[in-house]
Parts: C-alpha cells; sequence; structure tokens
C-alpha cells in the first residue's frame, strides 16, 4: 500500500517550503517533517497559511495541551515486553536505546499536532465538546535525530506486509495512509514483529479501535480549549482543501498513533 496522499518531501523542497520545513523542526524540536505538512506543501499556499496560523499555538499553550492528553489517554492494561524477550530477538540495549528515541519522538510531535489542528479544525468547523483543561508543565523536547523514514518500497515484502497489517490496527475505517512511526520501526523487524504481537489480541476484542475513538474526544476536547487563541490571515483559496486534510490526518493516522505510540512506548523498557 502506496500513501494515497501527495507530499513534498524534504530532499525535494525548494525555497519558501525549505524554509517552513526548517522552522518546523526547530519550533517543534524534532528531525524530521510529519506527512501532515509535507501534503499541505503540494496545495497552493496551504502549507504557509496553515503554518503561520498554527505556530503561536506551538510556542504558546499547545504543549501543555499535548502533556495533558498524553496524561489522560485511556490505555489498555496490557503487559509489556521484558528485556529478557528483548534480547531474545536480537534486540540489545543500544537498539533499545534507538527505538525509544523513535518512539519518543513520535509520543511528543503526534499529541502537539492532535490538539494543534484539532485547534483549526475547531475554529472553522465548531461543534460541542467536553471541557478540558492543560497540565501545569509540558517536557521539552529532547531533539534527538532519528533514522532517516525508509520508504516503503525499500522494505523487504514480509516487513512491508507487517507495516500494512499494524496501520490497520485501531482505524474503523480502511486506511488511506501508512503510519510514519511503523516505518521507522522496519529497521527493527523482530521488535515490530513483537508489536504485533502485543497488539493482535486488543485489535481483536475492539480495544485498540475504542483508543482511537477516545483519543480523537480528547484531542477535540483540547483543541476546541485553544481554538480562542488562533488569530488566522485571510485564508488562501485551498483553505478547503487544507481543512479536508487537516480532518483526514486528525481523526485517523494522528488520533490512532496517539493512542497507539503510547500504548508501545509504555511496553518498551527504557
Amino acid at each position: 500500500m502506496a500513501e494515497s496522499v501527495p507530499s513534498v518531501l524534504e530532499s525535494d523542497a525548494r525555497g519558501e517550503i525549505t524554509e517552513i520545513y526548517a522552522d518546523i523542526r526547530k519550533v517543534l524540536g524534532t528531525s524530521v517533517v510529519n506527512l501532515i505538512w509535507r501534503n499541505l506543501a503540494t496545495m497552493p499556499g496551504a502549507l504557509e497559511w496553515t503554518w503561520s496560523t498554527v505556530r503561536p499555538l506551538y510556542l504558546g499553550d499547545a504543549p501543555l495541551h499535548a502533556e495533558a492528553v498524553r496524561r489522560t489517554i485511556a490505555l489498555p492494561d496490557w503487559p509489556g515486553f521484558s528485556t529478557d524477550t528483548l534480547l531474545a530477538a536480537g534486540v540489545d540495549e543500544t537498539e533499545r536505546a534507538l527505538i525509544r528515541d523513535v518512539l519518543d519522538s513520535y509520543q511528543h510531535t503526534n499529541a502537539l499536532a492532535l490538539v494543534v489542528l484539532s485547534a483549526l479544525l475547531a475554529h472553522y468547523e465548531p461543534r460541542p465538546a467536553d471541557t478540558a483543561r492543560a497540565a501545569e508543565t509540558a517536557p521539552k523536547p529532547s531533539g534527538t535525530k532519528i533514522p532517516e523514514l525508509p520508504p516503503m518500497d525499500a522494505l523487504d515484502p514480509e516487513v512491508a506486509a507487517l507495516v500494512e497489517e499494524l496501520n490497520a490496527f485501531g482505524e474503523d475505517t480502511k486506511p488511506q495512509l501508512i503510519a510514519s512511526m511503523y516505518r521507522h520501526l522496519a529497521y527493527w523487524p523482530a521488535y515490530l514483529a513483537l508489536v504485533r504481537t502485543m497488539l493482535a489480541p486488543l485489535q481483536q476484542d475492539g480495544r485498540l479501535n475504542a483508543l482511537t475513538l477516545s483519543t480523537r474526544a480528547l484531542g477535540h476536547a483540547h483543541g476546541t480549549a485553544l481554538a480562542s487563541q488562533l488569530k488566522p490571515a485571510a485564508p488562501p483559496a485551498t483553505l478547503r482543501g487544507a481543512l479536508a486534510s487537516c480532518r483526514l490526518f486528525v481523526e485517523h493516522p494522528i488520533a490512532r498513533m496517539t493512542g497507539l505510540c503510547a500504548l508501545i512506548r509504555r511496553a518498551t523498557p527504557k
């Protein structure tokens, strides 16, 4: 399965898009630009407008609301991996640290994107939401550089099939996008296989779908709380497409992976 949305790769970015990508990495404290921004870059004016609109939230209260999401996600009670299990699978202490770096990066950026883009949607598409309170403090991003994202066609066929299977977990529609986190974890196929073994029973009994739904609701509540702080400039002609992209990502891969990353991260010892 290939990604069904177009994107401007970081290596292909030019001019203002290059500058915005650099600013995104700086503000978010991450070494990669997530697919939502790369998709918006394909729509004239959409990336520039969306980033300039939500950037103040990232520098303001969004980290506190994102941390509140991380602390209140209703994760299913499920055992994690022991260090002996990981060692038996060929994942030593050094590789475990690299895996944690990947998980920590996504744990940081996913929750932020969830509340910030939910705020943008709440501004233009308001609907009732639960009351949400921000956390009092939030951790700073580590800034650790994670490995380059491998393309799907570079993966061994059985690893690509495993990524696609995992990508459907917790999704209540046909997946339209491959979650980048699983592709990053494909550097460690044995670890990814253990993740599949852990998640499969939770997928079968519906707990992963419930996790996605509850995380969506959290994102909407915290986004609504942030929406009043937005001061958008005149929107581009591509506003409808930009909002549709944000809605697709927020309701599906971002909400889904915010919950699943938290679950997988909890299961993986330091």
